[in-house]
């Protein structure tokens, strides 16, 4: 009975250290760098400050090609809205990324390109300070979809660099200011090319 139960024992602590060996993960940070396009719609037009951001992902291979990703970007730049040929001042924003993907990706020796996409939501929330010249403005939460593709060069079996396109679809926000005065009704696509490292474990 004794050696039975070592045996059992022996058995699951093997197939723990399998799967552990077998565990394909990693985390990643990035710089980014984030363009809006300029949006016209309802007599209103949109222009969006550059600037750059970071971007954290989580990344679990479900196998050698596939996997799934949930990613969180920050970033901070200024909407600029004119309303029928009239200057309105801008809105000082923190963007905020939640997002969620599946990504294909191919080997080809230290070399592996991939490709994602799937669902998130953008949040866009106002910063009163002496950058924001409509106190009245508000959080937006707009409900998009992530598409990309990049490269990961590995440099060790624990790391890669990693660079991708990334572009985030979502309507463009209106800091729900009285009479809709910043209501575009239009949607963007928000690019933001990105650079970083990734750990595996």
């Amino acid at each position: 009975m004794k050696k039975t139960i070592l045996l059992l024992g022996a058995l699951m602590l093997t197939a723990v250290a399998g799967y552990a060996q077998e565990s394909r993960q990693d985390v990643s940070i990035s710089a980014s760098g984030i363009f809006a396009p300029e949006v016209h719609g309802n007599a209103i037009q949109k222009d969006t400050t550059t600037t750059l951001g970071l971007l954290a992902s989580y990344r679990y291979m479900l196998t050698p090609r596939s996997a799934l990703e949930v990613n969180y970007g920050y970033a901070q730049n200024t909407e600029k809205y004119i309303v029928s040929g009239k200057a309105q001042g801008g809105i000082h924003t923190l963007q905020s990324e939640y997002s969620a993907a599946y990504v294909y990706s191919l080997n080809f020796g230290k070399f592996n390109p991939f490709a994602e996409a799937g669902p998130g939501v953008m949040i866009y929330h106002p910063l009163l300070d002496n950058g924001t010249y409509q106190i009245d403005a508000k959080s937006n939460t707009e409900i998009g979809g992530l598409f990309g593709a990049g490269l990961a060069y590995e440099i060790s079996p624990s790391f890669d660099i990693r660079a991708e396109y990334r572009g985030f679809v979502a309507k463009t926000p209106d800091y729900g200011l009285p009479g809709n005065i910043f209501k575009t009704d239009r949607y963007q696509v928000s690019s933001s090319p990105s650079i970083g490292i990734a750990y595996h474990f």
